[in-house]
C-alpha cells in the first residue's frame, strides 16, 4: 500500500527544484527515452534522490524524473521505468504515478517496447493499446486500501481512455502514421515466452506481450488519471518467427522508429 507521508515526502522535495506544475505524465520505455531530451526549459531529478524512488536496473532506462514543458504544456516524464521482473514489490513500481498525481497530473501517456503476438502486425509498427490482460497473477491494488488514494474495488471496464485514444487516432492519421489497436498482455519477465505461451496469449485475444505497463495503468485509473498506452512492437514474439530473441533487437528497433514516435507523442501532448 503507498503510504501518503511517502508520497508527500518525494512531492516536497521535487516541488523544492522546480516550479512547473505538470498536468501531463509520460512513462517512457525501453529504447524511447530520447523523448525525455526534446522537453524544453528542463529540469532533471535523477531517481536516487528522490525520497522513495527505486532505480532501475534495466538496459536502456536513464533513471531519471525529466519536468519541463512541450509546446506550451507543463510535464513530467519517467525516463526509465522500474519492472516487476527486477524484483520491486508493485508498490515501489507503482509508486512514481502516485507522485505524478500528488503534482496535479491529470492525463497519462504510458508508452512500452513489447513484442507482436498477432501474426498481422510487424516490428517497428506503433499500437495503441485498447485494452489489457494481467497475466501475472498479482496486482497493484492487492493489501489494504487507503480511501483517500482511491476506491477499493475498482472499476476497469474503461482502462485506457476511448476520448484519449480518439485523440492520439486523429494525430496518427494527420502525421499519416500507422497505428495499430490491440490488447497488450502484461507477463512477468525477464524470460520472454515460450512458443506454447505464446500460443495461449493469442487464445485469450492478446495482440501484443510485454513486461510492464498495466501495474502503472491501474495504479493511474484507481488515482483518477486519464490514461493512455502505445507500445512499440520491436519483434515477433516467441515461435512466430523461427529466431531467437534478444534485448538488443528491441533496442535497435525502438531506435529505427524513434523519430516517428517521438513526433508523434510531442503532438498527443499538444493536443491534450
Amino acid at each position: 500500500m503507498h503510504e501518503i507521508k511517502h508520497i508527500n515526502e518525494a512531492l516536497t522535495y521535487i516541488e523544492s527544484l522546480t516550479a512547473v506544475k505538470p498536468t501531463i505524465g509520460i512513462i517512457l520505455g525501453s529504447g524511447l527515452g530520447p523523448f525525455a531530451d526534446t522537453i524544453e526549459d528542463a529540469i532533471h531529478i535523477p531517481y536516487n534522490d528522490i525520497p522513495h524512488f527505486a532505480k532501475s536496473g534495466a538496459v536502456g532506462h536513464a533513471n531519471e524524473l525529466v519536468i519541463g514543458t512541450i509546446g506550451g504544456k507543463q510535464i513530467v516524464a519517467m525516463k526509465g521505468r522500474f519492472h516487476y521482473y527486477e524484483g520491486f514489490p508493485l508498490d515501489e513500481v507503482t509508486f512514481p504515478v502516485r507522485v505524478m498525481k500528488a503534482l496535479g497530473v491529470e492525463k497519462l501517456i504510458i508508452t512500452n517496447a513489447c513484442g507482436a503476438v498477432n501474426v498481422d502486425f510487424n516490428p517497428g509498427d506503433l499500437m495503441l493499446i485498447t485494452d489489457h490482460i494481467n497475466l501475472t497473477a498479482n496486482n497493484p491494488l492487492m493489501g489494504p486500501n487507503n480511501p483517500d488514494l482511491g476506491v477499493r474495488f475498482l472499476d476497469v471496464s474503461e482502462v485506457y481512455s476511448k476520448r484519449l485514444r480518439g485523440i492520439v487516432k486523429d494525430v496518427a492519421t494527420a502525421q499519416n502514421v500507422t497505428l495499430r489497436e490491440g490488447v497488450y498482455a502484461w507477463w512477468t519477465g525477464p524470460t520472454y515466452e515460450t512458443p506454447a505461451e505464446i500460443r495461449m496469449i493469442r487464445g485469450f485475444g492478446a495482440d501484443a506481450v510485454g513486461m510492464s505497463t498495466v501495474p502503472e495503468a491501474l495504479i493511474a485509473r484507481h488515482a483518477g488519471i486519464e490514461t493512455v498506452g502505445i507500445s512499440c512492437l520491436t519483434n515477433m514474439a516467441c515461435g512466430i518467427l523461427d529466431q531467437p530473441l534478444s534485448h538488443d533487437e528491441v533496442i535497435e528497433t525502438a531506435e529505427r522508429v524513434k523519430a516517428t514516435f517521438l513526433k508523434l507523442v510531442a503532438e498527443i501532448v499538444e493536443r491534450f
